[in-house]
């Protein structure tokens, strides 16, 4: 892992429930400028709840965000500098790729005149640039979350959040999205917050993983840490035995397709 010393992100004390429900409870850390950090637990554990708070689409019922120093806490959504990757891709139908790249450029005006230039380099860094004029419902879904991400970055936003974006993936899909998710982030240096339930794509993907357990963070850390160290019995279990069992079910999955290959 590389080493990190600049804080984009602080996340302080932060609390949020809803119908006198505790979704999350106190929760505090850091992000790191550059740095992949993935937000690992099951359903109900509270990491959408804290994506959205981040984004600004919800606003905690204590604590603080602050970014590059500065509250953000009540900021709009569009005064964050943060953009974000959806599960189910968010993209106008009625549009071709290249369309739906230069949409949300050609609504800020410091971004209009280049609107187009900026897309095209975009659509080429995903590897679509064949299938620039293409409408959403010829391409496939590893295609389709391509230029959703490429319509993000083209705003090149400070953070870029992800909202569990390849659980509607196969597998294949998900393995090449993952190279091209970690190459995007090292060709322009991105700040990068990954929900995600699946512990054996958080391993693959992040420089930290924060597993939350109900509300609360069991465990902060390193991949090679976590699974050195676990905090206690509940990322033992969530955690290291689940993705041992991914891992014994991908090499199988392999091993049947290179059987068939042959």
């Amino acid at each position: 892992m590389d080493i990190f010393i600049n804080k984009k992100l602080e996340v302080k004390s932060v609390s949020k429930g809803f119908d006198e429900r505790g979704v999350l409870k106190e929760v505090s850390f850091d992000v790191y400028e550059g740095e992949f950090l993935s937000l690992l637990g099951p359903s109900g554990c509270g990491k959408t709840t804290l994506l959205r708070i981040l984004i600004g689409l919800l606003k905690p019922d204590t604590g603080t965000v602050l970014k590059d120093g500065a509250d953000i806490t009540s900021a709009r959504p569009d005064k964050r500098g943060m953009g974000i990757v959806f599960q189910n891709y968010a993209l106008f139908e009625n549009m071709n790729v290249r369309q739906n790249v230069e949409y949300a450029l050609k609504k800020h005006k410091e971004t209009k005149a280049a609107a187009a230039v900026t897309a095209k380099k975009m659509i080429q860094a995903v590897g679509l640039a064949e299938h620039m004029d293409k409408m959403p419902r010829h391409l496939s879904g590893g295609q389709q979350q391509r230029v959703a991400i490429a319509r993000t970055l083209a705003l090149n936003p400070d953070i870029v959040l992800f909202d569990e974006p390849m659980s509607a993936l196969d597998v294949d899909t998900r393995l090449s999205m993952r190279k091209e998710l970690k190459k995007l982030q090292e060709t322009f240096g991105t700040t990068m917050i990954y929900v995600t339930h699946d512990q054996e794509e958080a391993f693959a993907l992040s420089d930290r993983i924060m597993i939350l357990d109900r509300g609360e963070i069991s465990q902060i850390d390193t991949p090679e840490n976590i699974c050195a160290h676990p905090a206690n019995a509940y990322v033992q279990s969530f955690v290291l035995d689940n993705l041992q069992a991914k891992i014994d079910s991908l090499w199988k999955y392999t091993r049947s397709m290179t059987r068939d290959g042959n």
